[in-house]
Order: structure tokens, then C-alpha cells, then sequence
């Protein structure tokens, strides 16, 4: 194994001389890269081979190679790539190949090397990754696609990028995106023909050999893709994902027409009548039709006028929409569209007290159809409290809970909105959250109240609160409740009463890091701080995490050595205790942070 290391750093000469030689680097930084190389080759060279080892080697290695890049820059020195950056390069993608061959189901390692050879350029070994990837994962579409359009963005070859969109879809027969990646990739090659046709007539020259298929030139062949993936995938998303494809292309009008009859929304009655999207696509439609109808030469009044006619048009067809496919999903598309309108900016008044007066009104008869999903509710009371609209918003936030009456969402929605009313009903609220509300997912509404109490009630009130919530919550979720009682003591009661109040919270486990830490923090802001009561919170820390956290030890020896009441003398005991507790790794990075404490780096 050494003499093999030794030959890979051997090779690594002639390039390092050059980069010396040129002045790129000094005699000092040369023989700092060959010592980390040597490291890093003895580590890749290991009978048990890791992977953080490759990568670890592999950014070094691209990192040198950006720093060689900076400093061409600044010396304006461009000569010797050949001896210098090529060979790194090759050393690069040596890396990644024997890395990619011991762990071949690594995709993002895959990724990597693909990453890496766009960023330099190299479209040979590129092309390889992506024989070679494909081969072994071909059960992945994304990576077809991916390779696909770099054949055709990049390499400008429209005949490799349809042999691989081909190969995928033998894999792949019923694969959407596919179909739609390809679709889209043949009418790019087709405008792009369409341009480079328009500029030899410009130019008048003779095309001669160049020969433009009619065919393609006018989207036949994603016509053919199109007609062939009908016939396999069933849905509207495709043919409307399709459609709008098409619609990036000046050309496709018949393609278009072809899509919206044959499997659109004019069979919408046959084929999609039960499909949210086919309405919602229907609906929207009439914004398009409406700017297709409009004319030059328009007043402001006369536009608001017109984009009222087209909203109100959308408008009907959601309401039909949502009598023909009641369902929840339905409603949300139509809330949805309600809202980007409302959000659009406009200098008309009047419009945008239309659009909120319409949007107001879907979501009530939503509500009232007891379709509205959970998650709009939120947004509805937004809206009404934007709009001053304070009593309604309170009816709604009732009905919500009253309808979700075990969703801890809705609960919190309801008490924000009579936190922010300012209602005489909040308590009672609360009440009747945790009464509802499992106890497991109770510590959000907790929070809000100890916080709501902090502001509003007495000192009294609030720390009964406190401690009724560490009894109440889970355990997992008492930990949280410790720490803020133990901050808000503190602020609120001095340092006499978070002593007791931090003794008291110790008898019942679990605990956090954060709470024994905010704890140190409380003692060292102290005048009189005292190491022994610093003692105590690290030992209690230690008992809990000294197994899992490295930090505590280190801040626990820092603590002895810089305190004026601590013991130098205990740092030896606290770092055998360490050295026993902590585990694997832990203790490497234990000793290393240690050593760096002793040399006055840390």
C-alpha cells in the first residue's frame, strides 16, 4: 500500500514543479499539498474503505483547482493547463469513478460527478457519467431527462437527446414527465429549425444540402409524441401540463386545437367532468380569451371594466364548477383563484373591492357547504381581520374549532384572533383547547398561553400557569416548559427565586441541554458569581449528556481554569471522566478540542 501511495504522490511532481516554477505557488504551499495529499491518500487507500474519506479527497482537490484558477487570474498567467489543471482534473474524476464503483447506488455521488463535469467543461467524460449512470439506474426518470437535456441544450444534438427520451420511455411507458420533457424538446428542435431557416431566407442564400422537414418544422412530431402518450395515460393533469407546453410556441395553434378537442375540455362532459383541474383550467381560460378580445386603444375605466367582465365570467364558470364536483378540492381551487385576483395589485378601487367582496363570499359558502379544507381557514380570518370585519372573524374562528375540534391549528388560529381582539373570552377559550386537544400535541397552545399570561395577568397567575402546564404536557414536552419558566423566573423574580425554581424542576426528568446551559448563563451574569453553584449545574448537565456532548466537558475545564474561584487542579479529573464517558468519534473530537484549549486556540 505505501508503495502505491508513494507512486500517486510521485506522479503528483512534475505538476507541482510547474505550479512552482510559474510562480503560481511558493516552495512552502507545494510541500503543504503534498503532506494533506499524503493524508488523504493513506486514508483512500484503508481495507475498510468510507466514503466521506473520497469526498473529503475530491474537494480538496477541487478546491486547489480554484485556487490555481484565482491566482491565473490575478498574475494573468494562462500557460501550462496541459501540465497543470489537466492533470488535476484527470486525477478528479479518477476519484469520483472509483468512488461511483464501490458505492454505485449513490445517486447524489452521481450527481456530483455530473455537477462537477459541467463545471469544467468536460463534455466527454460527461457524456460517459451519463452512459454509465443510466446503465446502472435506469428506473429513474429524472435522470433521463436530465441527461436528455443536456444532449440537446448543451450539445446542441436533438438526434441523441430523442434516442435517450426513446431508450427512457422503453423503461418507462407510463411516465408523464417523460412524455412531457419529450413533447417539449421536440418543439424546441422544431423553433429552433424554424429559425435557422428564417435566417438563410433573410440572408438569401442557398440552403444546398440543408434540408428542413415541413414535418418537423411545423411540430409533427410532438404531435406523434403527444397522440402516442393519449393513448397510455389517463388524467387531465398530462394533456393540460401538455397544453400549456404548447402554448410556449408561436406554431401550435392546430396542436393546441388537437389537444383541447381530442382529450380537453371540450370533451370535458364525456372524458373530465368530475376533475377539479379540467374546471379550473376551464375557468381561467376566460381571463386568456378575454386579453385575446381586447382591443388597443382603451380607457383605464374601460380596462377595469373589461377585467371585471372576465373575472366575473371566471367567476360563473366556478360556479357551476363547484355544483357539479361538491367536493373540497374544488372549493379550494376556486378560493385559490379568488385570492391571486384579490392580491393582484390595481389602482382601481373599485375592482379590488369586488374581488374582496367575491372572495368573502366563496369562502361563506364553503363554510356553509362544510367543503372549506383546514388550512384556508387561516387565510379567511387573515382576510375578514384585514378588513376590520372583527365579529365575523370571531364567529368563523368558533365554527372552525367546532368543526376541527381536535386540531391544534384551528385552536391556536382561534385564540390569536381573540388575543388580537382583545376579548374577555380568552381564558375560557383556553380551557376549552386543552379540554379538546389531545395532551400530546398541547404544547403550542401552552405556549401561547403562558405568553398571553405574561402580558396580561398577575405574577401569581402566570407561575400557577407554569406549573399546571409541566403536570399537563407529555414529558418530551415539559422540557420546553421548563426552560421558558425558568427564563421567565429569572426575568421576573431575580436570581433568589430561579435557584429554587431550578432545584424544584430537577426532580422530574427529561431535561435539555439549553435548560442546565441557561442556568450557567443566569449564574455567570451574577456579581457574585459563585463556582460551586457552577459546579452543581455542570455536574447535573454531565449526569444527563456527559455521554453525548463534548462541549460540556470542554466549557466545564474552562470554566475551572478561568473562574477566580476555580481549581485548575480538577481539570485533570473532569478530562479522565470525559475520556470514560464519551464514545467513538466523540472522544476524537473531544482530545482535539482539548489539545487546541491547551494550546490557547480554543
Amino acid at each position: 500500500m505505501a508503495e502505491r501511495i508513494e507512486q500517486r504522490l510521485e506522479d503528483r511532481v512534475p505538476e507541482l514543479e510547474q505550479l512552482e516554477r510559474v510562480g503560481l505557488f511558493t516552495r512552502k504551499e507545494i510541500k503543504a499539498v503534498l503532506r494533506r495529499a499524503s493524508a488523504l491518500e493513506y486514508k483512500i487507500q484503508r481495507r475498510a474503505l468510507r466514503k466521506e474519506d473520497f469526498i473529503n479527497y475530491i474537494q480538496y482537490e477541487i478546491n486547489l483547482l480554484e485556487l490555481i484558477k484565482k491566482r491565473r487570474a490575478r498574475t494573468g498567467y494562462s500557460f501550462k493547463k496541459d501540465e497543470i489543471e489537466i492533470s488535476i482534473l484527470h486525477r478528479i474524476h479518477s476519484l469520483f469513478n472509483r468512488a461511483i464503483g464501490k458505492w454505485k447506488d449513490d445517486i447524489q455521488l452521481w450527481l456530483s460527478h455530473v455537477a462537477f463535469c459541467k463545471q469544467w467543461n468536460a463534455k466527454h467524460q460527461l457524456s460517459r457519467v451519463f452512459s454509465s449512470m443510466l446503465a446502472i439506474h435506469p428506473n429513474k426518470p429524472a435522470l433521463w431527462i436530465m441527461a436528455a437535456k443536456w444532449e440537446m441544450e448543451t450539445r446542441r444534438s436533438s438526434e441523441n437527446a430523442r434516442h435517450l427520451f426513446l431508450r427512457a420511455l422503453r423503461f418507462h411507458p407510463e411516465c408523464p414527465k417523460l412524455y412531457q420533457e419529450y413533447f417539449r424538446m421536440e418543439l424546441m428542435n422544431a423553433e429552433k429549425q424554424r429559425k435557422e431557416k428564417k435566417e438563410f431566407e433573410r440572408a438569401k442564400m442557398d440552403l444546398g444540402e440543408f434540408n428542413y422537414s415541413e414535418e418537423i418544422l411545423n411540430g409533427e412530431m410532438a404531435r406523434i409524441i403527444y397522440r402516442d402518450a393519449a393513448e397510455k395515460i389517463k388524467g387531465v393533469e398530462f394533456h393540460l401540463a401538455v397544453l400549456s407546453i404548447a402554448k410556449l410556441f408561436d406554431f401550435t395553434q392546430d396542436l393546441q386545437k388537437e389537444i383541447l378537442e381530442r382529450h380537453g375540455v371540450f370533451s370535458l362532459q364525456t372524458k373530465f367532468a368530475d376533475d377539479p383541474l379540467t374546471w379550473d383550467y376551464m375557468a381561467r381560460r376566460e381571463l386568456e380569451l378575454g386579453s385575446l378580445q381586447s382591443t388597443e386603444r382603451t380607457t383605464k375605466q374601460t380596462k377595469v371594466s373589461e377585467m371585471t367582465q372576465r373575472e366575473e365570467r371566471c367567476s360563473a364558470v366556478f360556479e357551476e364548477a363547484v355544483k357539479a364536483v361538491p367536493t373540497e378540492d374544488m372549493w379550494k381551487y376556486y378560493i385559490t383563484f379568488c385570492l391571486e385576483r384579490y392580491n393582484r395589485k390595481t389602482n382601481s378601487e373599485e375592482l379590488k373591492q369586488k374581488r374582496l367582496e367575491r372572495t368573502l363570499t366563496v369562502f361563506n359558502k364553503a363554510h356553509e357547504s362544510s367543503l372549506l379544507p383546514e388550512v384556508l381557514y387561516k387565510q379567511w380570518l387573515q382576510l375578514l381581520l384585514e378588513s376590520n370585519l372583527c365579529e365575523k372573524a370571531t364567529e368563523v374562528a368558533e365554527a372552525a374549532t367546532k368543526r376541527f375540534s381536535l386540531s391544534v391549528e384551528m385552536w391556536q388560529m382561534r385564540l390569536q384572533v381573540l388575543i388580537q381582539l382583545k376579548s374577555d373570552d380568552v381564558t375560557q377559550c383556553f380551557e376549552e383547547a386543552i379540554k379538546h386537544v389531545k395532551s400530546k400535541g398541547t404544547l403550542p397552545i401552552w405556549t401561547l398561553w403562558v405568553e398571553w399570561s405574561e402580558g396580561t395577568k398577575s405574577k401569581e397567575d402566570t407561575e400557577a400557569l407554569y406549573q399546571r402546564s409541566l403536570h399537563t404536557t407529555t414529558h418530551a414536552e415539559s422540557v420546553t416548559m421548563k426552560e421558558k419558566y425558568l427564563d421567565w423566573t429569572y426575568r421576573n423574580s431575580g436570581y433568589k427565586k430561579v435557584r429554587r425554581v431550578f432545584t424544584s424542576l430537577c426532580e422530574n426528568r427529561p431535561f435539555s441541554l439549553d435548560f442546565f446551559r441557561k442556568m450557567i448563563q443566569i449564574e455567570n451574569e451574577q456579581e457574585s458569581c459563585k463556582m460551586l453553584h457552577l459546579r452543581e449545574y455542570y455536574e447535573r448537565a454531565l449526569r444527563e449528556f456527559g455521554s453525548t456532548d463534548t462541549d460540556l466537558w470542554l466549557d466545564y475545564i474552562k470554566a475551572e481554569l478561568s473562574h477566580p474561584q476555580g481549581k485548575p487542579e480538577n481539570c485533570g479529573s473532569i478530562h479522565w471522566r470525559a475520556m470514560k464517558m464519551l464514545q467513538g468519534e466523540l472522544v476524537e473530537d473531544f482530545v482535539a478540542k482539548y489539545t487546541l484549549l491547551q494550546t490557547g486556540h480554543l
